[in-house]
C-alpha cells in the first residue's frame, strides 16, 4: 500500500495538509516523519505482521502512525476514542497488539490493561503531538527501508459489531485498501488541485481510508479539522473543494444561515456515507447551495461499494452504482440466487475490495461468503430499472448512528441487567442529526419505580457514548411473533416520528 502511495506523491514541497492552528505538512514531510515514526515503532518491538493499537484524538501525527505501520509491515488497529476502558480492554485481549498507544491523560489505566494482556509496550500520544511516542520518534533516522509487502498482506484491523454483542476484527489487505482508494479517486475525479476538507474521525474507514487514503492517492491537500464545527467548516469552504461527511454534518450546515450558494461556490464535492442520508435532506441542501450531495455505500470489511455518479443524477434515497470493479448482486438471502428489477434482497459483493475474514473467526468468515467468493452484506436492498441500487434496512438490525455501527444486543444486555428490567429491545429510529437514534423500549418489573434518567446514568460508562440510547421508552409488553420473537419492525413503525422537528 505505502509503495503505491510513495508512487504517487507529489513534488516534495506540495502541501499535503493543513490545520485552522496553523501546522503545515508538505508530502516531503510525510515521508521524514512516517520514516521516523516506523523507526519508532521497530524501536518498541514491533515486527512484520503485529498489530499496533492506536486509541488517541485526532492529530496530524495519528495520520503518521497509519503510514508508519504501512511501512514497518505492522497490521494497524484505531479504536474509537468513545471505547471504554472495559471495552479497551476486550480489544488487546483479542487482538494481541504488540504496541498499544494511548492518550496521555489514561496512560496509566491503559499500562495495566496492557500488562494483564501481555502487551510488550505502551506509549502515548497527545492531540498536540505530544506524549512518549514523539520523544521515541524524535531520536530516530530520516531514512527506513520500507518492509516489503505483498497485496494480501494484512494491512489493517478494523472492529465492527457482532450480534453475539463482542466486535469482530475484519482483516483488510494491502489490495483491499489500495483498489478501494483508486477506484474511488478516479471516480469521484480527485486530482492534485483539490484539497478536502477533512472533519470526520480517523478511527473508522470514512475518515481513514476513504477521506486520507484518497487524497495521498491524488496528492491532493487536506485541512485537518480536529472535528466537525458547522461554523469552522462554513469559514473554511472558500479555501477547499470537497468535504466528505456524514448525515449529521449536513443537517447541521442546514440549519446554519450562512450556508448559501455563495459560500459553496469554491466547492466541486460533497460527498455523504456511513448513515443512511434522508432525501429531504438532500432536496434541502440542493436547493440552499446548487450542490447535489454525492450519496455512496461501503462497510468496514468491503470499504466503498457503491456510489452516485459524479457525472448524472445524484437521486436521493439511492447509493447509485456498483463502484467499478467490484459485481454486486441482490440476493435471495437463502438461496443466494440473483433477483431481478425491484425486487428486494440482501446485498452480496465480489471484488478486490472485500476483507480477507474475521481475525480467528474462521467459521464466521465462511458463513459470511457464497461458495462462488461473494461477501453476504446482511444490507437489504433493491435495484430499479435504471441500475440504482436503494438500501432498504439491515437484516440484522444493525443501527447506524452517526456513522458509527451499534448492534442491539449489547445494549439489550446491559439494560436487561438493570434491577426493575424485565427485557429490553433497542431499535433505530430516524433521527435529523444521526441518522438514527439508539432508542430503547423496556418493559419495568412489577412495581419496579425506575425511569428514563436512571437507565440512562446506569448505563453511563458501561457504553461507548455513541451506543448509549437517545431515549428510553417503557412499555406493558413487546409485540412478537408465533415464535415468541420481538418484532422490532412494529416497535419502529410505532415510534417512527419520536425524533421529529416540531412542525418537520
Amino acid at each position: 500500500m505505502f509503495s503505491a502511495i510513495r508512487a504517487r506523491m507529489p513534488a516534495s514541497d506540495t502541501v499535503f495538509l493543513t490545520t485552522p492552528e496553523g501546522r503545515r505538512m508538505s508530502y516531503g514531510d510525510v515521508l521524514l516523519e512516517s520514516a521516523r515514526m516506523a523507526g519508532a515503532l521497530v524501536a518498541s518491538g514491533v515486527g512484520p505482521g503485529d498489530r499496533v493499537a492506536l486509541q488517541v484524538d485526532k492529530s496530524p501525527e495519528a495520520t503518521l502512525v497509519y503510514l508508519a505501520c504501512l511501512r514497518a509491515g505492522a497490521v494497524f488497529l484505531p479504536l474509537n476514542t468513545a471505547y471504554t476502558l472495559t471495552e479497551l480492554d476486550y480489544f488487546l485481549g483479542d487482538a494481541e497488539p504488540a504496541l498499544v498507544i494511548c492518550r496521555p491523560a489514561i496512560a496509566a489505566e491503559v499500562a495495566a490493561l496492557a500488562i494483564k494482556r501481555g502487551v510488550k509496550f505502551c506509549l502515548t500520544l497527545g492531540a498536540k503531538g505530544e506524549g512518549s511516542l514523539m520523544d521515541l520518534v524524535a531520536r530516530q533516522s530520516e531514512s527506513f527501508a520500507d518492509v516489503p509487502r505483498r497485496g494480501d498482506d494484512l494491512a489493517a484491523f478494523l472492529y465492527t459489531s457482532g450480534t453475539t454483542g463482542r466486535s469482530k476484527a475484519a482483516m483488510l489487505t494491502h489490495d483491499n485498501l489500495a483498489s478501494n482508494a483508486q477506484v474511488l479517486t478516479e471516480y469521484w475525479r480527485f486530482t492534485g488541485k483539490d484539497v478536502l476538507l477533512h472533519a470526520l474521525p480517523i478511527f473508522h474507514t470514512h475518515g481513514l481510508f476513504v477521506a486520507t487514503n484518497v487524497v495521498l492517492f491524488a496528492g491532493a491537500s487536506m485541512i485537518f479539522l480536529a472535528k466537525f464545527d458547522a461554523d469552522q467548516v462554513l469559514a473554511l469552504l472558500p479555501k477547499a473543494t470537497a468535504l466528505m461527511g456524514v448525515p449529521t454534518f449536513y443537517t447541521r450546515l442546514l440549519d446554519h444561515p450562512g450556508l448559501t450558494q455563495a459560500a459553496t461556490a469554491h466547492m466541486r464535492l460533497f460527498v455523504s456515507g456511513s448513515a443512511p442520508l434522508l432525501a429531504e435532506t438532500h432536496r434541502a441542501f440542493a436547493q440552499r447551495t446548487g450542490h447535489a450531495i454525492l450519496e455512496r455505500y461501503g462497510m468496514t470489511e468491503t470499504g466503498m461499494i457503491a456510489s452516485n455518479p459524479y457525472d448524472g443524477e445524484r437521486i436521493p434515497g439511492t447509493v447509485g452504482f456498483p463502484l467499478p470493479g467490484i459485481e454486486v448482486r441482490i440476493a435471495d438471502p437463502d438461496s443466494g440466487r440473483a433477483l431481478g428489477t425491484d425486487e428486494v434482497g440482501v446485498i452480496e459483493l465480489r471484488g478486490p475490495n472485500v476483507f480477507k475474514g474475521y481475525w480467528r473467526m474462521p467459521e464466521k468468515t465462511k458463513a459470511e461468503f457464497r461458495p462462488d467468493g461473494f461477501f453476504v452484506t446482511g444490507d437489504v436492498a433493491k435495484r430499479d430499472a435504471r441500475g440504482y441500487i436503494h438500501i432498504i434496512g439491515r437484516a440484522k438490525d444493525l443501527v447506524i448512528s452517526g456513522g458509527y455501527n451499534v448492534y442491539p444486543i449489547e445494549i439489550e444486555g446491559e439494560i436487561d441487567a438493570l434491577p426493575g428490567i424485565v427485557e429490553s429491545a433497542v431499535i433505530g429510529l430516524a433521527h435529523p442529526d444521526f441518522g438514527e437514534g439508539v432508542t430503547a423500549v423496556a418493559i419495568r418489573a412489577k412495581d419496579a419505580a425506575i425511569d428514563e434518567a436512571q437507565v440512562l446514568k446506569a448505563l453511563d460508562g458501561r457504553l461507548a457514548k455513541y451506543k448509549q440510547p437517545k431515549r428510553v421508552l417503557f412499555v406493558d409488553e413487546l409485540p412478537r411473533n408465533a415464535m415468541g420473537k420481538v418484532q422490532k419492525n412494529l416497535l419502529r413503525e410505532r415510534f417512527k416520528d419520536l425524533y421529529a422537528k416540531p412542525g418537520g
